[in-house]
């Protein structure tokens, strides 16, 4: 059996039920471990999160009980979370079944059948061939502000493209040195212009977690400030940028999921050449790794 943990956000979460369900699409017993929601870890995290998948309708989750999760890890599932290089000094070599990602991209994952497994599984890779599987199955509830049917309509008769532009916790001093300095002026300048030489006429929706920032910074005709989804439902905004027909994506999983659920044919996706500081771009890799994506450097050069 493979056991998947989830954590982080709802773009990680996303990544982490992807590569469940290409397990399953290959055949393998797969489950999902939901403890690192548990009202204790969630009290000890850094960021606490919520389990976002279960907003969607009728997800297919199998969660990994705890006697599933304790026949892979052992005597090492009483260790606290998060230390998963703890427990690899811990386990003997036979019982060596967690595995921690490390790399953009581990192939071999998808050979193994039984181990348990923790990271973001970010690299769309692992997944690309069971994309539009998983935009059937990941259905949005309806709800939230009356105004996302209003702009899904105004959407559907325009070339709607969307800007994600991530500010708030990137601001800050650790996130900076880790995250800053990727998706610059420069960056959303290149693939703004990319966007209107492709697509004549393209209206861009900006989403943001700093409203007052983009506001004052794209005030042109062709604009149009999503500012309205705050907190929870911030989980619409990445409804109403799978519905656009072109994305421009902040070195985030959040609109990595938004242009990936899009299933616009020909669409143009855009994205940083690298996610974190701690990568180098490998043109030749990132382009296989990441098939169809269009990869512009923070210097504003298009790989």
């Amino acid at each position: 059996m493979i056991i998947i943990r989830v954590m982080g956000g709802l773009g990680n979460q996303l990544q982490q039920y992807a590569l469940y369900r290409k397990f399953q699409s290959m055949g393998t017993q797969a489950r999902l471990d939901l403890s690192w929601f548990s009202e204790k870890t969630q009290a000890e995290a850094a960021a606490p999160r919520r389990l976002a998948l279960s907003d969607f309708v009728d997800l297919p989750l199998e969660e990994a009980s705890d006697e599933e999760v304790r026949a892979l890890l052992g005597r090492a599932y009483e260790e606290p979370a998060g230390l998963a290089e703890k427990l690899k000094r811990r386990l003997a070599p036979k019982r060596l079944s967690l595995f921690e990602e490390s790399e953009m991209f581990h192939g071999e994952v998808l050979s193994w059948d039984n181990r348990y497994l923790v990271g973001y599984w970010a690299c769309e890779a692992y997944y690309a061939d069971i994309l539009e599987r998983l935009r059937e199955e990941i259905r949005f509830t309806k709800g939230g502000d009356e105004r996302n049917w209003e702009t899904m309509e105004e959407m559907a008769g325009q070339t709607a493209v969307s800007i994600h532009i991530r500010r708030g916790d990137y601001l800050d001093a650790e996130n900076a040195a880790m995250f800053g300095g990727i998706c610059t002026a420069a960056y959303y300048d290149t693939a703004i212009r990319y966007m209107k030489e492709t697509c004549p006429g393209a209206v861009f929706y900006v989403f943001s977690d700093d409203p007052d920032y983009v506001r004052g910074h794209y005030r042109g005709a062709e604009y149009r400030i999503v500012d309205w989804n705050r907190g929870e439902d911030s989980f619409y905004d990445m409804q109403l940028m799978s519905c656009c027909k072109h994305n421009i994506c902040a070195n985030s999983t959040f609109s990595f999921w938004g242009a990936r659920l899009n299933g616009t044919a020909g669409k143009i996706m855009i994205r940083p050449s690298i996610h974190k500081n701690t990568q180098v771009c490998v043109p030749g890799q990132m382009k296989k790794l990441w098939a169809g994506w269009t990869l512009v450097t923070p210097a504003g050069e298009v790989v």
